[in-house]
């Protein structure tokens, strides 16, 4: 008789729905942001900054990068539970990969909001 051994948390769906909601919401605000700059594309950095200083392309570029984050957490949890097998480690790197993306999405707020 084999026996199979189970690992991980059993995220399955929840990971595959999230990985796919985020994935279409960075490809809409890309074609977005493309379709703007090709229908009027700025010339020099006030004109950037003046785009980005509408609150509603602020808070789809901060909708589009929680969303590459989360997307990001997803994918990095996935390959550390499926390839790094010694407990203690592979939760020190979750921990590390929380911070770092943590520290970006606070980082992009400061960004965004201080243009």
């Amino acid at each position: 008789m084999v026996k199979r051994v189970t690992t991980g948390a059993h995220y399955g769906l929840r990971d595959w729905l999230a990985q796919r909601v985020t994935a279409v919401v960075m490809v809409i605000f890309i074609l977005c942001l493309v379709a703007a700059l090709l229908i009027s594309p700025p010339h020099d950095d006030n004109a950037l900054k003046a785009m980005f200083s509408n609150q509603w392309v602020r808070i789809a570029s901060f909708l589009f990068l929680v969303s590459l984050f989360w997307h990001a957490w997803v994918g990095m949890r996935n390959i550390l539970m499926d390839y790094i097998h010694t407990t203690g480690i592979r939760l020190t790197l979750q921990v590390l990969v929380i911070l770092s993306l943590l520290f970006y999405t606070i980082w992009s707020v400061e960004i965004l909001w201080n243009l």
